[in-house]
């Protein structure tokens, strides 16, 4: 008589036990989520380009056309202009995590991340971080238009990079806003007009051109409360040598608190999201 021995079949894992777990994981895929778009940049060098000359535009209307008869006191319009160019430049670049993730989702490119075992979170944080790296080359360039105006370290080399590193960590914060944007809206149409509309009062109405107190009273006191503002004034204290006072700190806590609770709404966005 013949025994028949009937071979184990293995049992499939589900797809659950597959996903990657820690932080380790999650810090790994964010990284080759944000190699992946800085890849795409080479082949996509207009957006880099017009990214660049628009606050160009800005410097040379500002400093060129308006710059001889607006006066600050305490300051030389070069020194005290560039800080608030080099903080819309960096808030206006941010734009580009709500473009970048509508046109994924529109795509269909954001379910096919969703099929593969990664860590979801590293989708939005990858993003997140190239764009701000994006954000950097950008600003080296305006650096360079700012210093051949005029524009110095007058606080010296260290304060000066102080200050830019707190410009950048404040736009990373902007970026998870625009996150939230480009997941919120249909197309991309929408990301681009819905990602710039509220950063026009944002930047204006602020000490980033003007000094705050030629406004109106009322209009001062929005100025003065505004988180642009409080970064502006913290990064131009640190660039002309000038005591920030606590500006430095409160332009960090209002950073780390956009970071906070708007990584959280575009996650809780992004799980429930299907692309379009």
């Amino acid at each position: 008589m013949t025994t028949i021995t009937e071979a184990a079949t293995p049992t499939a894992q589900p797809f659950d036990d597959e996903l990657p777990q820690g932080l380790g994981w999650a810090l790994r895929d964010s990284w080759n989520e944000a190699t992946r778009h800085m890849r795409a940049m080479p082949r996509n060098v207009d957006m880099l380009v017009f990214a660049t000359l628009q606050p160009i535009m800005f410097v040379l209307l500002f400093y060129y056309v308006f710059g001889g008869s607006i006066s600050v006191p305490g300051y030389s319009y070069e020194q005290y202009l560039m800080p608030g160019i080099f903080a819309q430049t960096v808030v206006f670049g941010s734009v580009y995590t709500s473009i970048g993730l509508a046109e994924d989702m529109q795509k269909g490119f954001i379910d096919r991340l969703r099929s593969l075992p990664i860590s979801q979170g590293a989708v939005l944080i990858g993003r997140t971080i190239s764009d701000t790296l994006r954000n950097v080359i950008t600003f080296i360039v305006m650096l360079g238009v700012a210093f051949a105006i005029g524009f110095r370290f007058e606080g010296g080399v260290w304060d000066g990079l102080m200050a830019t590193l707190l410009l950048l960590y404040f736009s990373y914060a902007f970026s998870w806003i625009q996150a939230l944007v480009g997941l919120s809206v249909k197309s991309v149409e929408a990301a681009n007009s819905a990602g710039f509309l509220w950063m026009f009062p944002l930047t204006f109405i602020s000490s980033a051109f003007v000094d705050t107190s030629s406004m109106p009273p009322w209009l001062q006191r929005i100025a003065d409360l505004n988180p642009f503002t409080v970064a502006t004034n913290a990064s131009r204290a640190l660039y002309n040598g000038y005591d920030p006072g606590g500006a430095v700190w409160q332009a960090l806590a209002w950073a780390t608190g956009l970071i906070i609770v708007f990584s959280y709404l575009s996650m809780r966005r992004f799980a429930g999201t299907a692309s379009r």
